[in-house]
C-alpha cells in the first residue's frame, strides 16, 4: 500500500526543474521567433544565407550537449553545469541585444560573439537539467513517461509567451526580454536546488561535483573558439563551404562509434543504445520539417499570410506561439490517453508512437500544400492554414519528444546517462542544421532589384519553383520516414527489453 501511495503522484523536484526550464525556454524560443526576422530586415542578410545561419546556429545548439554531457559526467556535476550554462546564455542575449542595436554596420560581429555564448551556454545546461528530471524517480518506475510530459509542458509555456513578449517588441529589446528570462531562470535554479533536488528516499541528486583539471578548462576556452571561428569561417575566408555541416553530420558518426566501442556495456545495455541511436536517426526528419517553424515558415508568414485579425495585423513572429499553446492544453490529454491505454495493455510502444508523431508531421504538410497549391508568389493565404498546420505538428511532437527524452532516460545505462541525453541532442543538431539546408529552398518572391526570378533552388535534381513544391519535399521525407519506422517498431521494441518499460 505504501509502495503505490508513492507512485500516485510526483516529487516536487519535477516542478521546480518545470519552472527553471520554463525560463531557459523563454529565453531561447523569444530569441529563435525573432532570429531570422531580426537577420534578413535589420543586417540585410538574404533568405538562403540566412536560412543557413539559423541552421547552424540551432544545429551547434544541439551538438554542443556532448561537450556539456561529458565535463557533466567527468568532472562539473549536473549543479555546477546548469548555472555555467545559464550564465554563458545570458551573457549570449545581451550580446545579440548590442548586435540589434548596432544594425548592419558593427551588428554581425556582436552577433557571432552572441551565438557561440548561447550555443556553448546551452550544451552545459540541456543535456543535464533534462537528465535531472529522470534522476527523480527510481528504477523501472512508468511515472517517468508522465513526468517528461509534464516537463514538457513547462518548456512550451516559456516557450508560448516568449514569442508574443519578444516578438512585439523592436528586436534588440526582444532580445533583451530574452537575457532577463534566462537570469530569472536561473537565479530561482541557484536559490531553490538544494531544496527542492531531493529523490523519494530523501537524497540529493545529481552527478558530484570532481576537480577540474587544466586539460579541461583549456578544453571549454577551445571550444568556444572553436565555435566562434565555425561561424565566421564563410566570411573569413569567402567561401561557400559550410564547415558546420561536416562538423555536425561528422560527429553524428563518430559519437555511436565511440559508445559502442565501450567495452564495459553488457548485451543488454548495447541493444538498448541501438535503439536509442536508431531512433536519433528518425528524429532528424522529424525534426528537420518541424523545425522550419523558426525560417521557412516564419519567412512564409511574414510574405506570404494574410495576418490581418479584425484590422490588428498579427506579427508574423507570434505564430510560434501556437505549437507551444497547442502543447501546454493536448499534453494532460495526451498523458490520459497514454495512461487509459497502458491500463488496457494497448499502449503503443515508444518507436510506434514515435512513428505517428513522423506521420502528423507529414499531415501538417498535407495541408498547408492544399492551402498553397496554385497561389502566385504575390498572393497570401489565410492565416488559419498556418494555424492549423501548428497545431498538427504539435500533436507530433507531443508523440514524439517528450517519449524520446523518457526513453533515452530509461535506456541508458547510468554511468553514460548525460553523453547519452547529449547524443540524443546531436540526433537533434543535425536535424536542425538540416531544417536550415531544406529552408534556404524555398522559392523567392522575387530579385534583390525587383526582377521576376528565373534561378530556382533545387534538391536531388527537383526544382522547387513554388511552394507548393517546396511543400511537398516534407511530405514525403517525412511520410516515408513514418512508414519504415512502423515496419521497425516490432523488432525496436524487443530490443528495449520491455521490463523496463512495465
Amino acid at each position: 500500500m505504501e509502495q503505490t501511495q508513492i507512485k500516485t503522484g510526483h516529487p516536487k523536484g519535477l516542478y521546480f526543474l518545470f519552472f527553471t526550464e520554463m525560463w531557459e525556454r523563454f529565453s531561447y524560443y523569444g530569441m529563435r521567433a525573432i532570429f531570422i526576422l531580426f537577420m534578413t530586415k535589420i543586417l540585410l542578410i538574404s533568405d538562403a544565407d540566412a536560412s543557413e545561419i539559423y541552421g547552424s546556429y540551432t544545429g551547434l545548439v544541439y551538438l554542443t550537449p556532448l561537450l556539456g554531457g561529458y565535463l557533466c559526467d567527468r568532472f562539473l556535476g549536473n549543479r555546477r553545469s546548469i548555472v555555467i550554462g545559464g550564465l554563458l546564455m545570458a551573457i549570449g542575449q545581451f550580446l545579440m541585444f548590442l548586435s540589434a542595436s548596432a544594425g548592419a554596420d558593427g551588428g554581425v560581429a556582436l552577433m557571432w560573439a552572441g551565438l557561440t555564448a548561447i550555443i556553448i551556454g546551452n550544451g552545459f545546461f540541456k543535456p543535464n537539467i533534462s537528465t535531472m528530471v529522470g534522476q527523480l524517480y527510481p528504477a523501472n518506475d512508468r511515472r517517468i513517461d508522465s513526468a517528461f510530459t509534464i516537463f514538457y509542458m513547462g518548456i512550451n509555456l516559456g516557450a508560448f509567451f516568449s514569442p508574443l513578449v519578444c516578438g512585439s517588441m523592436d528586436f534588440k529589446w526582444g532580445f533583451l526580454a530574452a537575457c532577463i528570462g534566462m537570469l530569472l531562470g536561473l537565479g530561482a535554479f541557484v536559490i531553490g536546488q538544494k531544496k527542492y533536488l531531493i529523490s523519494e528516499e530523501g537524497k540529493e541528486i545529481g552527478l558530484p561535483v570532481k576537480k577540474l583539471d587544466v586539460p579541461n578548462i583549456l578544453a571549454i576556452i577551445g571550444s568556444i573558439g572553436i565555435i566562434y571561428f565555425m561561424l565566421n569561417f564563410k566570411t573569413l575566408f569567402q567561401t561557400d563551404v559550410d564547415i558546420i555541416s561536416y562538423f555536425i553530420y561528422g560527429a553524428m558518426i563518430l559519437m555511436p562509434i565511440i559508445i559502442l566501442t565501450d567495452k564495459s556495456l553488457t548485451s543488454v545495455e548495447m541493444q538498448r543504445i541501438i535503439v536509442i541511436l536508431i531512433l536519433a536517426f528518425f528524429v532528424i526528419f522529424f525534426w528537420g520539417a518541424f523545425e522550419q517553424a523558426g525560417a521557412s515558415l516564419t519567412l512564409f508568414a511574414d510574405r506570404q499570410t494574410d495576418r490581418d485579425f479584425f484590422g490588428f495585423e498579427v506579427p508574423a513572429s507570434w505564430f510560434q506561439s501556437v505549437n507551444p499553446l497547442a502543447v501546454i492544453l493536448l499534453a494532460p490529454v495526451f498523458t490520459l490517453i497514454w495512461g487509459f491505454l497502458y491500463v488496457r495493455k494497448l499502449e503503443p510502444s515508444s518507436p510506434k508512437k514515435m512513428a505517428l508523431g513522423l506521420a502528423l508531421v507529414a499531415l501538417g504538410y498535407v495541408v498547408i500544400a492544399f492551402a498553397v497549391k496554385g497561389i502566385g508568389a504575390s498572393d497570401k493565404v489565410s492565416m488559419w492554414w498556418l494555424f492549423a498546420l501548428y497545431v498538427i505538428h504539435s500533436m507530433g511532437e507531443l508523440c514524439l519528444s517528450p517519449i524520446g527524452l523518457s526513453m533515452v532516460s530509461k535506456l541508458a545505462p547510468l554511468r553514460l546517462s548525460s553523453l547519452l541525453m547529449g547524443t540524443w541532442f546531436l540526433a537533434n543538431a543535425a536535424a536542425n542544421k538540416f531544417a536550415g539546408t531544406l529552408s534556404a529552398l524555398i522559392p523567392p518572391t522575387a530579385n534583390a532589384d525587383g526582377s521576376a526570378v528565373t534561378d530556382f533552388p533545387s534538391i536531388v535534381g527537383f526544382q522547387i519553383t513554388n511552394l507548393y513544391e517546396f511543400f511537398i519535399v516534407f511530405i514525403v521525407m517525412t511520410g516515408a520516414a513514418a512508414g519504415i519506422l512502423f515496419f521497425l517498431s516490432s523488432y525496436l521494441q524487443k530490443k528495449m527489453h520491455e521490463e523496463v518499460q512495465s
